[in-house]
């Protein structure tokens, strides 16, 4: 289930509300007011925190947006979800699963798919690795009009370790960057070694990147 990025997260003590941007997959769907497609409510002690999200029928994707134009989430699997994520307008995938290659989903279709596979299996993982998905995601953005998903088959480790040493390249400090990633899809579960793994690649490229400025 896609959630737009129009949804908002609204914090509430009794009846005093006030709203900011947010988007959030892990939702429990229920009746929501005539303008939203639903909510969920959490309380902790006096303090309670309602979300209110839309999402159009015919989502059946499993993505959560980092950005304007990154998305981050789960396995693409069949041709009905490789056509809607071009019907989204996404343009490029960074697929992380070495347990399916969607390149064939895409074939005929306006999209480029990066198949950059690693196992889920909690060890280090290569410089390479994260090379070609980081130079993929900024050709990618450099194009007009382009918007890049990153996936795994969950959206829990894989996908979430490459977006991250995405963001890390574009600027964003590793705290920023994990705080964001986790607030826009909570399901995310950050394994020390796979955070290790992304800044141990985010200072070999630093480090490439002034030697090539000298």
């Amino acid at each position: 289930m896609i959630l737009m990025e129009d949804t908002v997260e609204l914090f509430c003590d009794e009846n005093q509300w006030a709203a900011c941007p947010f988007a959030d997959h892990r939702i429990t769907r229920s009746p929501g007011p005539p303008d939203c497609a639903g909510f969920a409510r959490a309380g902790v002690g006096s303090r309670a925190i309602t979300r209110f999200f839309r999402y159009p029928e015919t989502s059946i994707m499993d993505l959560s947006w980092l950005t304007e134009r990154i998305a981050l989430g789960g396995g693409i699997w069949n041709t009905d979800n490789m056509d809607e994520l071009v019907r989204m307008g996404f343009t490029h995938i960074i697929n992380m699963q070495i347990e399916f290659d969607d390149r064939p989903l895409a074939q005929g279709l306006d999209v480029t798919v990066l198949h950059n596979p690693t196992d889920d299996d909690f060890q280090p993982k290569p410089v390479q690795l994260f090379q070609r998905g980081v130079d993929f995601a900024l050709k990618a953005l450099d194009e007009e009009g382009g918007k890049l998903y990153v996936h795994c088959a969950a959206g829990v480790h894989r996908a979430p370790m490459m977006a991250l040493a995405i963001l890390r390249v574009l600027g964003w400090q590793l705290e920023d960057a994990k705080e964001l990633i986790q607030k826009r899809r909570w399901v995310v579960d950050w394994a020390d070694v796979y955070v290790e793994s992304v800044e141990q690649f985010v200072a070999a490229y630093g480090a490439a990147s002034t030697h090539k400025a000298e």
